[in-house]
């Protein structure tokens, strides 16, 4: 056989679409290596050998864990198919690493966001027994203060601070009233079903619905028996999964201290709370000052908001309560308003 023919033989046998074992059964030839002789065939062997795991066994469970994934999370399907195939199928590994990247794709786009204005989002008001919450979070549009998601990190958010201040071992012969700021809010663990602080918390939402927020502020008010909290909130939108937790643009809480309970304080609460928020007062003032006009930012002496023939003073004296404090939140108002 010739050189050339030979030369031949051995690149086709190297370069077919399958490979396959030769077996020489003549000297071979320079420079190639390759046999002169006659050429055995033997049946081919695969390249590679492919371990199969439980994301690859089957298309049935693939699209089981797939959505088993996907329940669990609420992230896309495409993210829960890429965290199985990266993690061979484990189904809590591809779960903690959907979390990762979610975070840091959350922190890289709340960094490329910061600075944006966030005048519009919501007040979310809590009550758990004798300790009552209001917080602000923020965002750029009212279209994302809309978002499932959105109020969904307004309501981790009331729940932390909630837990916060049941947190705080204090005991009450009056009631109690605290703020936290930003920094504050933004610290505080996101509760026992949730990984990391509130700012974490942040982040993801951020990098879902890409748009700014920031965790403004929170107020809390705990009480002891002797004294009620009435509240308010101005375009009440309840709670996607807390029957308890309300959300809105404005929000109010007014400190009573009653001799005796009725049945007509939830109601009294609700009234004093929408005079809160329609009249913005700076003060509680008392019983004794001159009844004031529409300028007047004394509690007890601006007009009732509901019949401004009288002062709120004096809709209240006959109910058989004191007024003693309240906490008003305006959505996207300036923090000197706060306090």
């Amino acid at each position: 056989m010739s050189l050339l023919r030979s030369l031949r033989l051995c690149l086709v046998a190297g370069t077919g679409s399958r490979p396959v074992r030769v077996l020489a059964t003549a000297p071979t030839c320079l420079p190639c290596s390759c046999p002169v002789g006659s050429f055995l065939l033997l049946s081919p062997r695969p390249w590679h050998t492919f371990h199969v795991g439980p994301w690859l066994s089957s298309s049935a469970s693939r699209k089981e864990l797939l959505m088993k994934l996907r329940r669990k999370t609420g992230y896309s399907f495409v993210n829960c198919k890429k965290a199985l195939e990266t993690c061979g199928g484990d189904l809590k590994q591809a779960e903690i690493w959907l979390h990762k990247e979610a975070q840091q794709e959350g922190w890289s786009k709340a960094a490329k966001l910061h600075g944006r204005k966030t005048k519009e989002g919501l007040i979310g008001l809590l009550q758990e027994g004798n300790t009552t919450v209001l917080v602000e979070v923020n965002c750029e549009t009212d279209f994302v203060s809309r978002n499932l998601k959105f109020q969904q990190l307004v309501q981790q958010v009331a729940l932390g601070t909630m837990l916060h201040c049941q947190s705080l071992k204090d005991q009450l012969s009056t009631y109690s009233k605290g703020f936290l700021n930003s920094s504050e809010l933004s610290g505080l663990p996101a509760g026992p079903d949730k990984e990391g602080s509130l700012k974490d918390q942040l982040a993801l939402a951020v990098g879902k619905l890409g748009e700014n927020m920031i965790l403004k502020r929170a107020a809390w008010v705990k009480v002891p028996s002797g004294f009620y909290v009435g509240s308010y909130v101005h375009g009440a939108v309840h709670s996607p999964s807390l029957h308890n937790l309300v959300l809105g643009k404005y929000g109010a809480l007014v400190i009573c201290e009653t001799s005796e309970q009725n049945a007509n304080l939830e109601d009294l609460g609700r009234r004093l709370g929408q005079h809160v928020v329609g009249m913005a007062p700076l003060s509680v003032g008392s019983l004794d000052d001159e009844p004031g006009g529409e300028a007047e930012t004394k509690m007890l002496s601006q007009p009732y908001l509901l019949d401004p023939s009288i002062t709120l003073g004096q809709y209240v004296q006959p109910q058989g309560v004191a007024v003693v404090d309240f906490v008003r939140f305006e959505c996207g108002e300036s923090e000197e308003a706060e306090a």
